[in-house]
């Protein structure tokens, strides 16, 4: 392992803006080399306590400690150890992409090559153009070449792959996981569940500034979302008739997806009737498992991601 990651210690955390209370007495373990995610609704709290875990944001009562000092405090340390790509930057008017990476490269004279990283995050063509001319996911992309620029110990990253195609998406999770196998602790919040479910170890799902439930991926799964039957009909999308039939079924729920119907089972009484009648329509179906977002959905009451919408 070529680096060793730092951990993050928060205890009894609380943030407030006059007299709401948007982080209320959160405790947060991360160990080095960890990658851990903080999902939740919008106006959970969860970029008020990443900053605070920054020192961007003071708090109103708690602790934090990075790699064991605090962040507000030591300015100096923070910085040396720590990469930050924030939910919204700004940058200088007129600056370019390769003007903005030198500045920052000449912070860390022990840092990677701002030009392997364009390159890697498909921002080579770039380099010459001004920020503004970039589209949003570009910028986005551009943040994280950024927080990676100082071979940082531990990077925080607030909605990572907002903007981002699939393509460019999952060579952002491949990067963050190659530096990960190196040490690089992580700690992201993210509306994606499959981002989550690929990169984390650890999930914490935070409601209306307080962890409601935290765990691995398959653990907040089987103890939050074991009850889930669903099954998949294939080219079923456009079929009313069926739609309608199935939906009489007692227990079930069923949603449109494309071309597709999702058939959700109260229960696994219900999935013969469903089969049946599937059968009889000459539907083929086949089984759904439970994921990350009906965990999320069990826990919130909203489907992810569905605030921004």
């Amino acid at each position: 392992m070529g680096q060793t990651g730092a951990s993050v210690e928060v205890s009894g955390l609380t943030v407030r803006y006059g007299d709401l209370v948007a982080v209320d007495q959160v405790d947060l373990t991360v160990g080095a080399g960890e990658i851990v995610g903080i999902i939740g609704p919008n106006g959970a709290g969860k970029t008020s306590l990443l900053e605070c875990i920054e020192g961007l944001r003071p708090a109103a009562a708690g602790q934090v400690r990075v790699d064991g000092f605090d962040p507000v405090a030591d300015r100096s340390r923070m910085t040396a150890i720590a990469g930050v790509q924030l939910q919204a930057g700004a940058y200088p008017p007129r600056v370019r992409v390769g003007e903005i990476c030198r500045l920052f490269a000449g912070f860390y004279p022990g840092g990677e090559d701002y030009r392997d990283l364009l390159g890697e995050y498909g921002l080579a063509a770039a380099e010459r153009k001004p920020v503004t001319a970039l589209s949003g996911g570009q910028r986005q992309r551009l943040s994280l070449v950024l927080a990676l620029l100082g071979r940082p110990r531990i990077v925080f990253l607030d909605e990572l792959t907002t903007g981002l195609d699939p393509e460019a998406r999952r060579t952002v999770w491949e990067g963050l996981r190659r530096r990960n196998d190196d040490g690089l602790t992580v700690l992201l919040t993210s509306h994606h569940m499959d981002e989550v479910e690929y990169l984390c170890d650890r999930v914490a799902v935070m409601v209306a500034g307080r962890f409601v439930a935290e765990g691995s991926v398959g653990g907040l799964v089987a103890e939050h979302a074991g009850g889930t039957h669903r099954l998949v009909a294939e080219g079923a999308g456009g079929n009313r008739e069926l739609r309608t039939t199935l939906e009489q079924v007692e227990g079930v729920r069923v949603t449109r997806a494309g071309n597709r119907l999702e058939v959700e089972l109260s229960g696994p009484d219900q999935r013969a009737t469903v089969e049946r009648i599937l059968a009889d329509a000459r539907v083929s179906s086949r089984p759904l498992g439970a994921s990350l977002e009906d965990a999320y959905l069990a826990l919130t009451g909203t489907r992810a991601g569905a605030e921004a919408q």
